[in-house]
């Protein structure tokens, strides 16, 4: 019996590890395409309708348009833009996933600011897509991420 609860277990690890990994792949691709100066590979990890926001430091909320952040990065050279993150945590919910990334973000290779993402990410005909991330910036408290 303990080697069947012990098979179990191992089998739903390596669901989790491979759902967290499809969970993570559109945000991976999000800060992939941004170093590779690649709007396509930015505009694929977006769900239509997107919504990106950035929490200012005195507390506003200001929205982004999502289709000119995608334009902007055809002006920038490969390497230019380089967001760091570490995943802290990952939690699900059948076709809803929220995912919390600190970041440092360096600009031509050059320490430019930190701070923490949080996105919403929605699955969508078998593929997770970004629907919501609202993010902080800052040039304080920092922590570099390798």
């Amino acid at each position: 019996m303990n080697k069947l609860i012990a098979a179990a277990l191992v089998f739903s690890s390596l669901c989790f590890g491979q759902e967290n990994q499809e969970i993570e792949k559109p945000i991976r691709n999000l800060f992939s395409g941004m170093k590779n100066a690649d709007p396509e590979m930015v505009k694929s990890a977006f769900a239509e309708g997107a919504i990106l926001q950035t929490l200012a430091k005195d507390g506003t909320v200001k929205n982004e348009n999502v289709q000119e952040f995608i334009a902007s990065f055809s002006k920038f050279s490969k390497d230019d833009l380089d967001e760091r993150i570490t995943i802290e945590a990952i939690h699900t919910d059948g076709g809803l996933a929220s995912v919390f990334t600190p970041y440092s973000f360096f600009f031509k290779g050059k320490f430019s600011h930190c701070g923490a993402n949080s996105f919403q990410l929605v699955k969508q005909q078998n593929d997770w897509k970004i629907q919501y991330i609202i993010d902080t910036r800052r040039k304080e408290n920092c922590k570099e991420i390798k």
